[in-house]
């Protein structure tokens, strides 16, 4: 029997398609998703979508001395909620979110964005609105889409399974570039509102999620009127279009993407020696999302700010005489805005956050202090 098959086999004849990979399919997604390509055209970039590689012209793009700045980033298991109750939109926000975010705190401007898609076998239905998601996230930073990659290997991924990842590249003008070197002892730290989760924390969240016995179609417990899973996969707040302006201009001294690691390993990350930044935890009301995860998993105070960003997505750090008028600037932008601590002396060779404060807004009577990236938990 096993020597029939082997003849039937060598007079078969194969295709590609028959070992999981649909050409076709492939190329079918490519026309899908060039109308939202082309809307995130801007100068520099047609958006056009096909050849082997993707040009953007510098030169139309109108700096003088440019520093060019990339990045790459994923989503992280984000994904899985999005895969489990099938809505895929967002996630390609949180995409461009987290790459264009990670490229502002050096003061770029996105320019263009570049996108891979892998699967086990392509769903055309799936993988159009992710990049719609992509699409709508350039839009939102400013960049174009100018290109990516569609991968499918089947055996590679269970059924339904994707992943993503994204690559932005942008540029900043030599004398804006954004390094701490400017943040001096007396600044004031603002912090502007999260929208959620942000793609940080995921793991931790399906784990209790899975733990309790929730369900991602039931009720939000911290959101009323909204599905768990779809409060969950809220996308990640893109800051470009407000803080640009403000790099351009020099006003701002630092800033930290609040992601994995949260407040107090993202801020140390900016700061020069021999300087801290001091949070006071009960300036901002901590999101209901997160005073649900911290209790639901009886989740200790250093551990909430070392995983989530807890309500702070983006930490702006300027000079005290500017504070007020870049607050209500930022504010005018759209952004949720609150003064959040200062910046004081500290080690010299140890750059921290020291997060104290939280009180009647943490679940603690008392207050709390974590002195620095390393600390847990302290009354």
């Amino acid at each position: 029997m096993g020597t029939d098959r082997k003849k039937k086999a060598r007079r078969a004849r194969y295709s590609y398609a028959d070992a999981g990979v649909d050409i076709a399919a492939g190329n079918a997604l490519v026309r899908a998703i060039a109308p939202a390509a082309a809307a995130t055209r801007r100068p520099g970039a047609d958006a056009a979508l096909g050849g082997f590689g993707a040009i953007f012209d510098l030169a139309a793009s109108g700096y003088r001395d440019p520093l060019l700045v990339a990045g790459t980033d994923g989503v992280g298991t984000k994904l899985r909620i999005a895969a489990e109750i099938g809505r895929h939109q967002g996630i390609g926000i949180d995409l461009v979110a987290m790459c264009a975010n990670d490229i502002l705190v050096q003061g770029a401007e996105p320019l263009f964005f570049l996108d891979y898609f892998a699967t086990g076998r392509l769903d055309p239905a799936v993988a159009v609105e992710v990049v719609k998601g992509i699409a709508e996230g350039c839009q939102q930073a400013g960049c174009a889409l100018i290109g990516g990659e569609t991968a499918e290997m089947p055996g590679h991924y269970a059924p339904g399974d994707y992943d993503l990842a994204g690559f932005v590249v942008g540029a900043v003008e030599r004398e804006r570039l954004l390094t701490g070197v400017e943040i001096a002892a007396g600044d004031i730290v603002l912090g502007l509102a999260s929208s959620g989760a942000h793609a940080n924390g995921f793991s931790l969240i399906r784990r209790l999620v899975a733990d309790r016995g929730l369900a991602y179609d039931g009720p939000a417990p911290f959101d009323s009127g909204k599905g768990l899973g779809a409060a969950l996969l809220t996308p990640t707040r893109i800051y470009v279009r407000s803080l640009l302006p403000l790099l351009r201009a020099g006003r701002i001294r630092g800033l930290a993407h609040i992601t994995g690691g949260g407040l107090l390993e993202n801020v140390p990350r900016i700061l020069p020696k021999g300087l801290a930044a001091h949070i006071d935890a009960g300036t901002w009301p901590l999101p209901p999302l997160f005073a649900w995860l911290r209790e639901l998993g009886k989740i200790d105070i250093g551990e909430m700010l070392r995983t989530f960003n807890c309500g702070i997505g983006m930490v702006v750090i300027v000079a005290a005489a500017e504070a007020t008028d870049i607050a209500r600037e930022l504010a005018a932008a759209g952004e949720t805005v609150w003064r959040i601590g200062g910046i004081e002396p500290g080690a010299d060779d140890a750059p921290a956050t020291v997060v104290t404060g939280g009180k009647g807004c943490w679940g603690e009577a008392d207050g709390f202090r974590v002195p620095d990236a390393t600390a847990s938990e302290m009354a």
